[in-house]
C-alpha cells in the first residue's frame, strides 16, 4: 500500500484540480486512497461530488432510495412524462417493485445449473477453436454472454455483434457518461448520439421480436386447445414406455409472452418489451469486463495461480467461484454506485464525521472502499477466498441490486473457469482500455 498523502495532496490543489485528482485516484490507486479515506474524511465534500468510503454508511445510503435516488439513470433509461421507461430508473416506488419482482419470478433460480452448462458448452466451444490463442475481450468476454442473451434470454434472430454494440453504447451512457466522468463536451455528445442511435435499433428489433414470438406463442396455445387429448395420450405412451418427453422450447421472452396478467397487474405488452432490452443492456458489457479484468488479476498473481489453476480444474465449483467473488473486490467493473440526492440529509449521524449533505449533490458511494473496511473483514488487504460473500457489493446492494443477480453468479465464474482450465495460460498482451471505461483488448495464449 502506498504511503502517499491524498488528502494533504487534496487539500492543496487549487478547487478546479481537486476532483480531477481524485477521479485519478480512484482510477489509478484506489486501494490505499480509499483506505486513507476511511482512516481520515470519510466523507468526503469535491466540488463536484460527494464521496462515501465507509461500508455502513454506503450500505446504510442504499437503504433510503427516496433520499439517495437515481435520478441520473432516468435520462438514460427513457423516462420522460410520456414514459416510465425502465424499472432500474425508479425508486421505491409500485412499477420497480411490481416490475422487479415479476422478472426476478420469471429469471427463475431453478434455471440456474441449466444456464451454467449453456454457458460452459459456449465457453468451451470459442476457445477449442481458437486453438491456443485468442484475443479474448471481443471473441469471449463479450461472445459468451450473448449466447445467454441469444438462448436463454431469448433475443434471437439478430447477430451478436449488433446485441454487443447496443450493450456497450446504452451501459457507455448510463454509467460513464454522467457530469463527475469529466468527459469533454464533444466526448459527452458523442456517446449520447450513439445512444439515442442504438436505441432506436433496438425499439424496432424488440418490436419485430416479440410480434414474432407471440404468433409462435399464440400457435402453440391454439394447438394446445386442440390437441389436449392427443397430449395426454402421448405423456401416458411415453411414461408407459420410459420415455420423458421432450422439452418445449422455453427462453424469458417466450416465458413473459405465455404467461398471463390481470389488467390490474399491469404488465402489458409494451412493458414485456422494454424488460426484454433491460436483459440485453445489463447482461454483456458487465461480464465482460468482470471476466477480463479478473483474469488479468490472476495472470499478474504468480503466488494465486496456481492455486486458482488448480481449483478451476475441480469438478467441484465452489472453490474456485469464491476466488472469482475475491477477486472482485480487488478488480470491481466500477469502484462505486452513485446517487443524487432528493433532500438535505445527515450521514453517518453520531459519528465523529457526520456530515450533511445538501439536496441535489451527485453522490459517489464507494462501494469498492466498502469492501475493504475493517467493519466487513478482517485482514482485508489480504486474498482470502473464504470470505462472507454477504459484505460484496459487486452486484449492488438495496432495491436497485443487479436483477440478473443469479444468472451473473454462474456465468462470471463458469467463464473463467473453462479458460483458467487451459494449460500454461498466459497474457501475450497488455488489457489495452483505448480511452474508454471498459476492456477492448487483451491477447491470451496457451
Amino acid at each position: 500500500m502506498s504511503n502517499r498523502n491524498y488528502l494533504a495532496e487534496y487539500d492543496a490543489a487549487p478547487t478546479a484540480q481537486k476532483y480531477p485528482l481524485v477521479k485519478g485516484w480512484m482510477e489509478t490507486e484506489p486501494l490505499p486512497f480509499f483506505k486513507q479515506l476511511r482512516a481520515e474524511r470519510p466523507i468526503l465534500i469535491t466540488p463536484e461530488c460527494v464521496l462515501v468510503a465507509k461500508f455502513c454508511d454506503i450500505r446504510d445510503a442504499l437503504q433510503m432510495p427516496k433520499i439517495f435516488t437515481v435520478d441520473l439513470y432516468k435520462s438514460k433509461m427513457g423516462v420522460s412524462d410520456d414514459d416510465p421507461g425502465y424499472l432500474m430508473a425508479h425508486d421505491d416506488d409500485a412499477l420497480h417493485h411490481r416490475e422487479k419482482s415479476l422478472m426476478q419470478g420469471m429469471l427463475n433460480r431453478d434455471d440456474i445449473p441449466r444456464v451454467r452448462e449453456l454457458i460452459a458448452k459456449a465457453s468451451d466451444d470459442i476457445l477449442t477453436a481458437a486453438a491456443g490463442s485468442i484475443e479474448v475481450v471481443n471473441d469471449y468476454c463479450r461472445s459468451v454472454p450473448t449466447t445467454v442473451v441469444q438462448d436463454y434470454f431469448g433475443l434471437d434472430g439478430i447477430d451478436k455483434k449488433t446485441l454487443i454494440k447496443w450493450s456497450f453504447w446504452n451501459q457507455y451512457d448510463a454509467f460513464h457518461n454522467q457530469p463527475f466522468d469529466l468527459n469533454s463536451p464533444e466526448k459527452y455528445q458523442h456517446i449520447i448520439d450513439e445512444h439515442n442511435a442504438v436505441s432506436g435499433e433496438l425499439v424496432s428489433y424488440i418490436t419485430k421480436l416479440m410480434a414474432r414470438k407471440l404468433v409462435m406463442v399464440k400457435a402453440e396455445q391454439a394447438k394446445n386447445i386442440v390437441l389436449v387429448g392427443w397430449y395426454a395420450l402421448k405423456a401416458l405412451i411415453n411414461k408407459l414406455a420410459g420415455r420423458k418427453p421432450a422439452a418445449a422450447s422455453d427462453d424469458i421472452v417466450t416465458r413473459m409472452l405465455r404467461s398471463s396478467f390481470a389488467k390490474e397487474v399491469d404488465f402489458s405488452l409494451l412493458r414485456v418489451g422494454v424488460n426484454a432490452g433491460g436483459l440485453l443492456i445489463g447482461a454483456i458489457e458487465t461480464t465482460s469486463q468482470a471476466v477480463a479484468q479478473t483474469l488479468q488479476f490472476f495472470l499478474a498473481r504468480e503466488d494465486l495461480l496456481p492455486a486458482v489453476r488448480a481449483a478451476a480444474l475441480q469438478d467441484n465449483v465452489e472453490l474456485f467461484d469464491k476466488m472469482v467473488w475475491e477477486a472482485l473486490r480487488f478488480v470491481p467493473i466500477a469502484p462505486y454506485v452513485f446517487r443524487r440526492t432528493s433532500q438535505s440529509h445527515t450521514l453517518a449521524k453520531a459519528s465523529p464525521w457526520q456530515t450533511t449533505i445538501h439536496a441535489d449533490s451527485n453522490i459517489l458511494l464507494l462501494t469498492q472502499s466498502a469492501m475493504f473496511d475493517d467493519y466487513a473483514y478482517d485482514q482485508a488487504d489480504e486474498f482470502q477466498a473464504d470470505r462472507n460473500y454477504y459484505h460484496h457489493f459487486n452486484f449492488g446492494f438495496g432495491s436497485h441490486e443487479c436483477l440478473g443477480k443469479y444468472v451473473g453468479m454462474a456465468m462470471i465464474p463458469e467463464m473463467l473457469r473453462q479458460i483458467l482450465r487451459r494449460p500454461e495460460l498466459q497474457a501475450a498482451s497488455a488489457m489495452d482500455y483505448k480511452d474508454g471505461p471498459f476492456p477492448e483488448h487483451y491477447r491470451l495464449r496457451w
